[in-house]
């Protein structure tokens, strides 16, 4: 399956149909007034979020969505049929934008989370509408209101509470192969990963975590050099970030800082994400075990995160990094839960409820 994470699409909701001029025509009722009917209203055009979905793919080769319009209204009162809605899926994760403004819509990341982005127009007024004393026979119908018109951004970010980053060829498939049933294409040259991969790892409650190996970061990234600066939003809805570090390389410490500067640079408030690293491939390291320990030391001085020393191949030392996963992230979600109650209990004085 090709993997697409961003599409724009041009919607048009319907427009409302015309109200009616007509005048009750039976034998035996004279002058039986006005009885056009009112327009129909156009039809809506909503967002569905829908888990089954994994990529924009789709909208890569339709581009146009309309929903119908209203009908014209009809003779003795009837109002027009109303235009229908059409309803579009989108993965869960995508952020709706429009496209000439800049203004997100909305952000769908639930199952089922709908969103109204063109909304129909009004069905026009028959004349039946304008009846008044002065004016018994009103020859007047109003035209039912156009659809909204809208160019839509959609960009797809990974809803995935644990981020694997670093340099390429630093492990990142290979590690999330051991930990889950994902089973991504490993090999030993750089930009073997040319799309996110997630995998469901569970924890030792049974509740799975999404864990995403995201595509190789190299300096420049967020300047569009390399295949980072297409996945470094995919990064912005994670949790945790497990920064994983080739051990057998020149200088690991340079390849720490040089991915740290990428997530800075970026901003969104990446550089802040809790981080846990890992220096990976100590199963081929030829150095001393003293010499690991130190490059480990440095790096747990200049990160303030817990470091690791693992080999994804061997399955060394996972556990121990998982548990610590699990620590973090058990962290993370309770100042998350607490910050959302404190924050509904000041909408609740401000308003005044209770």
């Amino acid at each position: 399956m090709q993997f697409i994470d961003q599409a724009e699409i041009e919607v048009q909701a319907g427009n409302g149909g015309d109200g009616l001029v007509a005048f009750h025509r039976e034998k035996y009722v004279p002058a039986g007034g006005p009885s056009g009917g009112n327009g129909g209203h156009g039809g809506s055009v909503y967002l569905v979020a829908d888990e089954n979905l994994q990529t924009l793919l789709d909208f890569r080769y339709v581009h146009l969505f309309k929903a119908e319009n209203g009908q014209r209204g009809g003779p003795k009162n009837m109002t027009g049929a109303s235009g229908r809605d059409r309803y579009i899926q989108v993965p869960c994760g995508t952020l709706v934008l429009d496209a000439e403004t800049d203004e997100v819509l909305g952000d769908l990341t639930e199952n089922g989370q709908t969103l109204l982005i063109a909304k129909g127009g009004k069905g026009g007024l028959g004349n039946k509408h304008f009846l008044s004393n002065n004016n018994r026979a009103p020859e007047r119908a109003l035209p039912g209101l156009p659809g909204e018109h809208r160019l839509v951004r959609l960009e797809l970010k990974l809803l995935a509470e644990v981020g694997i980053i670093g340099l390429p060829n630093a492990g990142k498939s290979t590690l999330i192969a051991a930990l889950s049933a994902a089973r991504p294409k490993i090999a030993d040259y750089p930009f073997t990963t040319l799309v996110p991969n997630l995998g469901v790892v569970r924890k030792p409650t049974g509740d799975g975590t999404v864990f995403a190996d995201i595509p190789g970061l190299i300096e420049g990234a967020h300047l569009g050099l390399g295949l980072g600066h297409d996945f470094l939003r995919h990064i912005e809805r994670t949790r945790v970030l497990l920064h994983l570090i080739d051990a057998t390389q020149a200088d690991p410490i340079a390849a720490y800082h040089t991915i740290q500067g990428e997530l800075a640079a970026y901003g969104r408030g990446l550089q802040d994400r809790p981080q846990i690293l890992a220096l990976n491939k100590i199963d081929a390291m030829t150095a001393e075990v003293a010499q690991v320990e130190a490059i480990a030391t440095q790096l747990q001085h200049l990160s303030q995160a817990p470091v690791f020393l693992i080999s994804a191949v061997a399955r060394t030392n996972l556990d121990a990094l998982l548990q610590t996963l699990w620590d973090t992230l058990d962290q993370v979600n309770q100042q998350a839960a607490q910050a959302q109650a404190e924050f509904d209990l000041a909408e609740t004085g401000r308003l005044g409820i209770g």
